[in-house]
């Protein structure tokens, strides 16, 4: 199933369909003067989301583009390939992509190395680094790691909620960890500069990660499960791991922030940005919103839609627990989140240096580092 049969749900990155930003969008209001100037400043790094797309047409609308130029980031960490996708099937998108990014190279480019990080911020286009959440497109096949890496796909992860032939995600609890083709995955990666994403990886699987790599392994979107008991959110000791081995988490979006049935605030998100903060240290938090830069649309049919979206993943079977919300955080349903974010932080006391961490420089730093040959 493609990830886009789910965009509604933002399994991974929403792509959902661009609808008016008058029916959508939290307007931006009372962020601090001194948060604006940071955020204008920072490099804005969102490690996982997306540009509006849905719909496949190039060029994109104006609105679209718009969209993108207003929300400040400069660059997203874009998961391609949706939750089970073959290898054809994932080129595919991936060319698509790079077509965007041909049509429209004023606005968009690709991420390969880590002086587009900077270049991006600097040619105010958006940066976009290919990613994977699914194994499913490798086919089992350690080659298909080099296949893809030459294609810029520059963040893969071992597994998504279920078992793969390298490890086992966060819904087989009991999956056991990497398997022995995972360990030469996790060698491999290494070698061919290939971020290792644990953020769907179970407890196992996290610690085996982080211990065989020689690189830091990132969390690109997840959440604190001191904060709220979910299979998404990961534990003190697995934060303190990843901080120990260099690596950085992004704190999400989505609704496992608070217990079902209530629609997560800007303060649920806060809880567990601080507890991150303080667990694994200012060198290694950062966002990945895991939604797109495109509002959640709460109006009925939006909302109808998620619902029918949501019908969908739960027959799949790769469903977590409480996906009975839309995914947006009141408060941050924006594409300027990232910023309200920042502006939060220096309400609560954090220098603008940590903050520009926060907001981007912790994942510059480690793909910088995990990128290199």
């Amino acid at each position: 199933m493609n990830r886009r049969e789910f965009s509604s749900l933002v399994a991974g990155t929403a792509v959902s369909a661009l609808l008016p930003s008058s029916l959508l969008a939290e307007r931006t209001t009372g962020v601090s003067s001194a948060a604006a100037e940071l955020y204008a400043r920072a490099l804005v790094l969102d490690c996982n989301s997306g540009p509006p797309y849905e719909g496949g047409s190039l060029p994109l609308p104006h609105a679209d583009l718009e969209l993108v130029r207003n929300s400040g980031v400069s660059v997203v960490k874009l998961s391609l390939g949706g939750i089970n996708s073959g290898l054809a099937e994932t080129v595919s998108e991936i060319a698509y992509i790079q077509q965007m990014i041909e049509v429209h190279p004023a606005n968009f480019m690709q991420v390969r190395v880590p002086g587009d990080l900077d270049r991006a911020k600097r040619e105010g286009k958006l940066g976009i680094i290919l990613s994977f959440e699914s194994a499913d497109m490798l086919q089992g096949k350690l080659e298909n790691l080099e296949l893809f890496r030459n294609l810029g796909v520059r963040v893969m992860q071992f597994s998504y909620n279920r078992k793969s032939p390298f490890a086992a995600g966060v819904m087989e609890p009991n999956g056991g960890g990497l398997t022995p083709l995972g360990r030469e995955a996790a060698q491999k990666m290494n070698a061919l500069g290939i971020a290792i994403d644990v953020s769907h990886a179970n407890p196992p699987t996290t610690a085996d990660a982080i211990a065989i790599s020689s690189k830091p392994v990132i969390m690109t979107h997840a959440g604190c499960a001191a904060i709220h008991a979910h299979p998404r959110n990961k534990s003190d000791e697995q934060l303190r791991s990843l901080a120990n081995k260099g690596g950085v988490v992004g704190i999400y979006d989505l609704p496992y922030l608070a217990a079902s049935p209530e629609q997560p605030t800007v303060d649920h998100y806060m809880a567990h940005m601080e507890r991150a903060l303080k667990v694994a240290g200012e060198d290694h938090v950062g966002v990945g919103s895991d939604v797109g830069l495109d509002p959640f649309d709460t109006s009925p049919k939006g909302l109808a839609e998620f619902n029918k979206a949501q019908e969908e993943r739960q027959k799949s079977g790769l469903a977590a627990p409480e996906e009975d919300r839309p995914t947006y955080v009141v408060g941050l349903n924006t594409p300027r989140r990232i910023e309200v974010i920042a502006d939060q932080l220096l309400k609560r006391g954090y220098s603008p240096r940590v903050v520009e961490k926060v907001v981007g420089a912790n994942f510059v730093r480690v793909f910088g580092e995990i990128w290199k040959a």
